[in-house]
This record gives C-alpha cells, sequence and structure tokens, in this order.
C-alpha cells in the first residue's frame, strides 16, 4: 500500500487544529513531503512530528481540508458512517423521510465534518457537489456509500461539479449521473411542488436554504401586494401565493430562471392570474417600479465572493435596500437577505440600517433568519454561517 504523504506545521501553528477547525492554511506549513499532488491525501504533523489531522491537499490558501483529527483509513467504512451520521441527524429534526418534504441537504461540508462536499436531496434523486479536488477524486466511493446509506430512498446521483471545482486543477470535469438518469425532476417542499434544474441551475439546481425563511413569508403574505426580486425559479412566490397574496410579481435578470418560476407557478397554481414574471435587471426594475407593493423580498445572489469584495458589496446591499425602502408602501415587510460568506451579520445590519436612514423611514426588527437545521454550522468552524437576513417593518 502506497505510504501517505505528510505535512509539517511551522511551531505553534497547530493551535487552530487543536480547537477543531479544520482547515490548515498553507502559510502554516513549514514543510511538505516531495511530490504531493492536488486531491492527494496527507497527514498532517506537528513541528515535532506528533500527528495531528488527517485530509484532502489542495493548492491556494487553505492547503488541507481536514476530515478527521484522529489517524484513521480514509475509506469505504470511513464515508459510510459520515453520511449515516448526516442522515441521521435529518431524522431526528424530522426533515428527512418526510412525506411532505422530500427535498433537503444531506451534507453541508464542513458542518457534516465533510468539507468540500455537498449533498442535496430531491426525492429519489442526490445532486453530488464538489467544492475541493480531494472529493473530486472521492466522488465514485462517496456515491457508492451514498446509495449503501440511503438505500430505497435513492434511485439516482448525479454529480454536478462542473463550476464548483477549482479551474486551476483542469480537471475536465462534466456534469452526469452516476447512478440512474431519472427524467423525474418535480419535488417537493413543504407540499409545494417544483422543476428542479440539476442541469444548468444554479447550486444543486435549488435554495434549499431558504426552505423556513419561505414558510415564515407564508404567514406574512395574506392579502398582500408582493414583489420578489432575484426570485430565480420563484420559491418565495409561490409561497406568497399559497399564503393568500393579491398579487405577486417575481423578478429576475435571467431568462431561465423567469421560465421555470412560470413553470413552478403552474405547477402549483395553474391559471392563477395573481402572478406575473418580468425578465429585468433588479436595481432597473425597482427604479422604475411604483410604489404598488407592501411585501418586498431581496435576495440577490453573493455581492462578494471574497473579503477583497467586501466593501464594494456592502455598497451594494445598501444602495439595493434603499431602493426598497423607497418604493415600498407604509406598513410593508421587507425581507431582506445575504449569502456572502465574507458579510457579517453585523456588516450586513448596518448596510441595511444605512439604507433605512438613506430612504428616511423608521424601521423595526421582526425577524432575523438564518439557514436552516439541515445547513448546520460546525461549532468549530464558524465561517460556515453564510445565510443571514432581517424581516423589517418598513413605516
Amino acid at each position: 500500500m502506497r505510504m501517505m504523504k505528510q505535512i509539517y506545521l511551522k511551531r505553534g501553528k497547530e493551535e487552530s487544529l487543536l480547537r477543531f477547525h479544520p482547515w490548515v492554511f498553507s502559510g502554516a506549513i513549514q514543510q511538505a513531503d516531495n511530490g504531493i499532488e492536488e486531491g492527494e491525501l496527507v497527514r498532517v504533523l506537528t513541528s515535532q512530528g506528533d500527528f495531528i489531522a488527517i485530509g484532502h491537499y489542495q493548492i491556494g490558501s487553505i492547503a488541507v481540508r481536514v476530515l478527521s483529527f484522529q489517524d484513521v483509513p480514509i475509506d469505504e467504512d470511513f464515508w459510510q458512517s459520515r453520511l449515516a451520521s448526516a442522515l441521521k441527524m435529518r431524522q431526528s429534526i424530522g426533515i428527512a423521510d418526510n412525506p411532505d418534504n422530500n427535498t433537503y441537504r444531506l451534507v453541508h461540508g464542513e458542518g457534516d465534518l465533510l468539507p468540500g462536499l455537498v449533498i442535496d436531496v430531491y426525492g429519489k434523486t442526490a445532486v453530488m457537489q464538489a467544492h475541493s479536488v480531494g472529493m473530486h477524486v472521492c466522488r465514485m466511493d462517496i456515491a457508492s456509500q451514498l446509495k449503501a446509506v440511503m438505500g430505497s430512498r435513492l434511485e439516482n446521483v448525479y454529480y454536478k461539479s462542473e463550476t464548483t471545482l477549482p479551474f486551476k486543477a483542469d480537471l475536465g470535469q462534466e456534469n452526469g449521473f452516476i447512478y440512474g438518469g431519472s427524467e423525474d425532476n418535480i419535488a417537493i417542499e413543504n407540499g409545494l411542488k417544483f422543476y428542479v434544474d440539476w442541469l444548468r441551475g444554479q447550486k444543486t439546481g435549488f435554495f434549499v436554504d431558504q426552505r423556513e425563511n419561505r414558510s415564515l413569508l407564508e404567514r406574512f403574505a395574506k392579502d398582500k401586494r408582493v414583489l420578489n426580486m432575484f426570485c430565480y425559479t420563484g420559491g418565495f412566490s409561490f409561497y406568497a401565493m399559497r399564503g393568500g397574496a393579491q398579487l405577486v410579481h417575481s423578478v429576475d435578470s435571467s431568462a431561465k430562471a423567469i421560465e421555470l418560476t412560470n413553470r413552478n407557478v403552474e405547477l402549483n397554481f395553474p391559471g392563477d392570474s395573481r402572478h406575473q414574471a418580468f425578465c429585468e435587471d433588479a436595481f432597473k426594475y425597482l427604479e422604475e417600479a411604483g410604489d404598488q407593493y407592501d411585501l418586498i423580498i431581496l435576495d440577490p445572489p453573493a455581492f462578494a465572493k471574497h473579503r477583497g469584495a467586501l466593501h464594494n458589496a456592502l455598497k451594494g446591499y445598501t444602495r439595493l435596500n434603499n431602493k426598497a425602502f423607497q418604493k415600498i408602501q407604509p406598513g410593508g415587510i421587507l425581507f431582506t437577505f445575504s449569502c456572502s460568506q465574507v458579510v457579517t451579520k453585523d456588516n450586513f445590519r448596518n448596510a441595511v440600517f444605512t439604507a433605512a436612514a438613506q430612504a428616511g423611514r423608521n424601521v423595526r426588527i421582526l425577524h432575523q433568519l438564518h439557514q436552516p437545521a439541515d445547513h448546520p454550522i460546525n461549532i468549530y468552524h464558524p465561517e460556515g454561517e453564510y445565510l443571514k437576513g432581517l424581516v423589517l417593518y418598513v413605516e
């Protein structure tokens, strides 16, 4: 059996690993064995040569994503144990095996002690996504153990990592089914149906992380005139309609998203004239919109992918929310979100507060929102908390 290569840390750089943080940064490395390939399993040792972790090596600022702080084989038993643990947690909180909701995140990277791996379940299909070369290398073993753990719940595994793997790795990855190949792409979330575009859609095909926030919106929607900005596939829109909204307007700059939104609305509310969808730039639409809306949803894509973009991102959030504050009716409710990991809760709240002050509106916080329980945060990895939102009452 091939000997696993080793990486030695600089003196004192093991402190974060002793606190179980699952990343080794490149600047913490003193020396490494020759010829380590990207995606390869490596043992991480202290400067004294003591074992501290095992993980996947990757080129970049995060050099090792830790799989285990114990010196164990990363084999079929390992993958099966981690996947079984992830499923058990979803069962214990009533998300998995729920006939009213067959859509959930089964694996959430570091939150499930599997950094670099995301698995979303849509009915009988699991969509698997690798965010590291190491997880890509292990994809077939993971898919095999996923089938073993899920049993009859699962018929298809779709691998969707074309856009999430480091482009410099030059893996030539193409999306496609590893197992199965079902054409049935209708899933159920809280009793509502929707089409999942796992082939060309964003993320794994749907924004599973907004499930609880969509449910909350439904409770606010009765008799409201609703504007759903950055609607993607219309999730908030059809929850608003079930909640008894008077009208719902969905806006996205993507024609494909608008097509899916219309299909999803028709799937749940065939022939319902309360809904209209518009393919339009969000800022332009808000600029030209009247003041007819009394419930607005702002759920934009990540404005900041890295820390260097933070300043401009915060300006973008302020500008966007300012426009919404200017347009919303007195007594209106604003659901506003950021999914940028580098934007903290305080960053986001300050941007929204600035927008409210600029617009001269009195605003009260009704709810502070975050990602749902099937997107758990590893207590040793606070960076895993990425989704934040506010529900605001605007006078």
